[in-house]
């Protein structure tokens, strides 16, 4: 049946505006925040309460939302926990909770309240609110809260409370209207306020600059969501709230949020929370060629708004990642010659294969498991204070939930004593003229890391050459801290301990 001549008209006119509207590139902010938190307690607080907390923060991220959209921005993006805040147990985090529906209602709550009623979602104070923010400044918001689902003895994984509780990230349009709804994957160990989703959901949505996607914080650690998002859903962006904890050497927000970005070829707006005491800092605008804008501030305890343009689709760009094979290189050669004394060490419990690197230039091998590392440097001065490894790792991380990773990493000791080689560095002196870093990974999947003293990035101080080696471009501008190719091996994850 064909349709009636005012439907394709109406079609038509839609179409063409939104061509009209569609763009090469577009404005993305993130909001770091530095959460309201509640006082703690195991009892639940009453609505009230629990509302008035709420409404402290989004008064924040009100005020950076309209300073967003007032310098151009189309998207912001604020941070997980950044309503309500964190170390609640399943009780009291329940006051904060709202029903979230699933998008097809097609529902702008700023607009429309009630309807939250007639469809029996309760009341959604948080929702209209955020909403609102949304269509009254013609911007697309991206928030994290907490969704709240009822259920029965008919549904056996139904929990003895009678009820679902989920992290959850919602998107609302310019217009208000709720677009997407994610409810989070892998929660991280402390999170047991909240359920774990029966399977991985796949969130995406369309606008005029480009196809996103959605997933929270611990998520980008595994495959699902994260990699599918990318690999087989072709999203151009991912929206990442997050409350990450800064973890050295491999596990800085902006240090490996940049490298995940730069390894799967998308942009990637991450919106951390800010709290120095939890080691909460660092957010940035991140995209397959390194970090458009980026912040990062272990000294005070303010919020920062960050802005930049970005490409609506970064596989289209010339200077796009080319496909990369991250062991061809490094399995061209076997060993390079020389020293061979390597140790074993610690980094975050995880036990590396460690070499010296004694002398101001030259070329080391070190390998565990199945995974050879290769470095060739040159330092432009070597402190006798500093000591500097290769390390390789091949095996699973983490002390509950255990997946695998394989790394070779150029970093330096804590101090001239071997046996702090992998403890937290923040700081150097040395600097490189050049340095190579290559390994036999069995993965695709390989992030490449460079982090400078200060836990600074160093944008467009170095490449990723087809052949799999991570390379500098000229002489490192400020002192190294760590180079580091981090690789995931999913499919060798073992399995989910606690999700049912």
């Amino acid at each position: 049946m064909l349709p009636s001549q005012p439907l394709l008209h109406a079609g038509l006119f839609a179409l063409t505006v939104l061509q009209a509207l569609a763009s090469d590139t577009f404005i993305a902010a993130v909001y770091e925040h530095a959460v309201i938190l509640p006082d703690p307690t195991d009892e639940p607080v009453s609505p009230n309460d629990a509302l008035a907390l709420m409404n402290k923060n989004m008064d924040v991220l009100e005020g950076a939302i309209k300073g967003a959209a007032q310098q151009g921005a189309h998207i912001i993006v604020t941070p997980e926990d950044g309503i309500y805040g964190w170390k609640f147990t399943r009780e009291s985090i329940y006051p904060y909770l709202e029903d979230i529906p699933d998008p097809v209602v097609n529902w702008i709550p700023c607009t429309d309240p009630s309807r939250g009623f007639l469809l029996q979602f309760g009341p959604a104070p948080v929702q209209e609110r955020l909403s609102c923010m949304a269509r009254n400044n013609s911007i697309y918001v991206v928030a994290n809260i907490g969704d709240k689902k009822l259920c029965n003895s008919s549904d056996p994984g139904c929990p003895s409370d009678g009820r679902y509780q989920y992290n959850t990230d919602v998107v609302f349009d310019p217009e208000g209207k709720l677009v997407a709804r994610y409810h989070k994957y892998n929660l991280f160990r402390s999170e047991t306020q909240f359920n774990y989703p029966k399977e991985p959901e796949t969130v995406t949505f369309e606008t005029p600059f480009g196809k996103f996607g959605i997933f929270t914080c611990f998520d980008i650690l595994f495959h699902e969501p994260a990699v599918v998002l990318v690999s087989k859903m072709q999203v151009d962006t991912v929206l990442f709230p997050t409350a990450w904890m800064n973890v050295l050497p491999f596990l800085t927000a902006v240090e490996f949020h940049s490298a995940w970005a730069m390894g799967m070829g998308v942009n990637l707006l991450s919106a951390n929370t800010h709290n120095i005491n939890f080691a909460m800092t660092g957010s940035g605008l991140f995209t397959p060629e390194g970090p458009a804008a980026y912040h990062y501030d272990s000294g005070t305890e303010e919020g920062c708004l960050l802005l930049a343009e970005l490409s609506a689709q970064p596989r289209l760009s010339p200077t796009y990642p080319p496909a990369v094979n991250w062991s061809l290189y490094a399995t061209s050669i076997k060993e390079f010659p020389g020293e061979n004394d390597t140790f074993l060490g610690s980094a975050r419990r995880d036990t590396f294969t460690f070499i010296e690197v004694r002398h101001k230039a030259g070329n080391y091998t070190t390998c565990q498991g199945d995974l050879c590392c290769h470095l060739v440097y040159q330092m432009s001065n070597k402190s006798e204070d500093e000591v500097y490894v290769l390390g390789a790792f091949d095996g699973l991380h983490g002390s509950l939930i255990k997946y695998h990773w394989q790394i070779c990493t150029l970093l330096k000791c804590k101090s001239t004593d071997l046996d702090t080689c992998g403890q937290p560095v923040e700081t150097a002196e040395t600097k490189f003229e050049m340095f190579s870093l290559s390994g036999t990974f069995g993965t695709n999947y390989v992030f490449p890391e460079v982090l400078y003293s200060g836990v600074q990035l160093a944008p467009g101080e170095f490449e990723v050459l087809r052949d799999g080696r991570l390379k500098s471009k000229h002489g490192t501008s400020k002192p190294l801290v760590t180079v580091t190719l981090f690789g995931r091996l999913y499919e060798k994850d073992l399995p989910h301990p606690l999700r049912t």
